[in-house]
């Protein structure tokens, strides 16, 4: 989603806004700009498309000691320079930044605006003007404007502004929407995410919803929305600068891929002692121990994470576990068990939708874990509950170690509950060595990428559509698979279930179509492969990726056989390098794909 970097008492102001919105790129954007001040000149610079746009247009003259800068996905208004931020009050004199959405920006139009004359379409333009409206009509002063302003304000927002007339002063505010403040040696600076600003800082200071921060060069003052000051202390961050670089790599995305073996031997090391102890916290696993039903919610990626654990927490506790859709659910939550326990599972701490339904928990004060990549994200920081994936900076917008990373953590988590219970099932999982080989056997097939890359190049160069099918877990990776394959190629592609294609999906299959088989499950494995016999005869081509105690000659992916419950780790390394190179020989770019964003944190 949009990104936002601020720096204010520093005289490379510029190079450093622009190194931020270079890091903010993975989130996805159509248009970016930045507006510098040093006290007495005021430069706004906007573009349409890339960052280096934006570069091209910025002379030597132009620079400040303070600014903001933007990268935008568009919500109101088509990707534009004029619908570009920052944006500016009537007069000039207000300069803001925005992420998020307005949901009565027609009626803060209505009421106050009336007016006004705006370039654009934005709703933040009418945010700025609002705060004009109450700093120049109603001569308030731009603290009391800002905060008149956010009263009138309803929906998301992380907003960054600036008083032209003002050169000592960032102004800020959040309300469901990640925001940072990172402090500097003499200059601080503003972020939506971390990882635009460790250049420069690795201490960061979280920011609530509903209060205010003004920032200066030496320090930084935080609000409640009744006025009331409040202190914080700064964490230092756990990223590292040089773990967000590609090196040698030509996307993120084949990095990431290729870090999942190490993801899940560090996971290990984190979560169990040499001794065989789990390190996850005993409150943690009493309140759970104490639960008759396990909630998992989440979206995308996430969702498909927790139905590919499902079954291993459910035979290792013995207690069931639901599957629901954040954006669904947040509108109308199930009916719930007597003592109910959710999960929140989330590779950025900050999906919109599902923090949504995590209010909802607290309000009827049920417990409540986050499962999460991001330390002091707000879905960690709201929870009961947090633990962390420890999978380090996921760039790309197509996830891979994110999702490996909570189907290993969710397994984890499955057995230290399950021993705490006392059952068989856990006791019988020697998880660290079965995560050994599970690693053993995804390093195996990272090293057949040309086996994969050549087969693409035959099969989904030019094809319009696919399919994945598989049973039981193999049809949990198979909508993980297809969710890849469509958000990075645009192959219209489909995970099904293998037994459900005689009701009704088997009619889409024509000559050429590529249908991938996931053949890893000994009770439903020679079922799948009868339902592959059935798409054959109507002319589809098939590519079939199974495990060695169920692989046949003529497949042509074998891997290594792993404990059931972690099969879905090894399955979906294959079915990424599937995207990457189909993306690839499509000519597409595979860290970011069109329309999508990494984070998405407006509902």
């Amino acid at each position: 989603m949009c990104g936002i970097v601020g720096v204010i008492g520093n005289p490379q102001t510029k190079d450093i806004l622009l190194h931020g919105l270079d890091k903010l790129e993975y989130r996805g954007y159509d248009s970016a700009g930045i507006f510098l001040a040093d006290g007495k000149t005021n430069h706004l610079v906007k573009s349409k498309g890339k960052i280096q746009n934006l570069k091209d247009k910025l002379t030597e003259e132009i620079n400040g000691t303070m600014g903001i800068g933007h990268t935008r996905w568009a919500t109101h208004g088509v990707p534009s320079e004029t619908n570009a931020h920052p944006h500016t009050s009537e007069s000039g004199r207000f300069v803001l930044v925005h992420n998020g959405v307005i949901e009565n920006f027609d009626e803060l139009k209505t009421n106050f605006l009336a007016e006004d004359t705006f370039i654009g379409e934005t709703d933040t333009e009418i945010a700025v003007h609002l705060v004009a409206y109450f700093a120049e009509k109603e001569g308030m002063t731009t603290k009391k404007a800002f905060r008149r302003a956010l009263k009138e304000i309803k929906g998301s927002y992380a907003f960054a502004l600036i008083d032209s007339e003002d050169s000592k002063t960032i102004y800020v505010a959040k309300n469901k929407s990640p925001l940072l403040i990172g402090l500097g040696e003499g200059f601080n600076v503003i972020c939506s995410d971390a990882m635009a600003m460790l250049t420069q800082t690795d201490r960061f200071v979280e920011i609530n919803d509903g209060e205010l921060v003004f920032v200066h060069a030496d320090g930084i003052q935080i609000e409640d929305q009744a006025g009331h000051e409040i202190t914080r202390e700064a964490f230092v961050t756990q990223l590292d600068a040089s773990d967000t670089e590609k090196g040698m790599y030509p996307f993120y995305m084949l990095k990431e891929i290729d870090e999942q073996p190490a993801v899940l031997r560090r996971l290990a090391q984190t979560y169990v002692t040499e001794d065989g102890q789990t390190t996850i916290d005993d409150a943690l696993l009493t309140h759970m121990s104490q639960s008759d039903r396990i909630y998992v919610v989440a979206c995308g990626t996430s969702y498909n994470a927790g139905w590919a654990t499902k079954h291993a927490i459910e035979t290792m506790t013995g207690i069931p576990v639901e599957l629901h859709v954040s954006s669904e659910v947040g509108y109308r939550l199930p009916m719930l068990s007597k003592h109910p326990f959710f999960i929140f599972l989330t590779q950025s701490g900050e999906t919109a939708d599902s923090r949504q339904v995590l209010v909802k928990v607290n309000e009827l004060n049920l417990p409540a874990l986050t499962i999460t990549n991001v330390a002091g994200s707000t879905l960690s920081r709201e929870a009961t509950y947090t633990l962390l994936l420890h999978a380090g900076p996921e760039i790309a917008v197509a996830s891979t170690k994110a999702y490996t990373a909570q189907v290993t953590l969710m397994n984890l988590l499955g057995k230290a509950l399950g021993m705490k219970l006392d059952r068989q099932e856990a006791r019988d999982f020697d998880i660290v060595h079965e995560l050994g080989l599970a690693a053993n056997a995804m390093d195996t097939i990272i090293n057949e990428k040309e086996v994969i890359d050549q087969a693409m190049a035959q099969l989904l160069e030019t094809t319009r559509n696919a399919f994945y099918i598989g049973r039981g877990a193999d049809y949990y990776v198979a909508m993980e698979a297809a969710l890849k394959l469509k958000e990075i190629s645009y192959i219209q592609t489909e995970g099904f279930a293998a037994g459900e294609l005689k009701h009704g999906t088997i009619a889409l299959i024509e000559e050429g179509t590529p249908v991938f088989g996931l053949i890893t499950d000994t009770l439903t494995g020679p079922h799948t492969r009868g339902n592959l016999k059935e798409v054959e005869s109507r002319g589809a081509n098939t590519f079939v990726i199974a495990s060695e105690a169920l692989a046949k000659e003529s497949d042509q992916l074998v891997m290594a056989n792993v404990h059931e419950f972690l099969t879905p780790l090894v399955t979906v390394v294959p079915t990424q390098l599937i995207a990457y190179y189909a993306s690839l020989h499509r000519g597409y770019d595979v860290d970011k794909p069109r329309n999508l964003a990494k984070a998405v944190t407006v509902e």
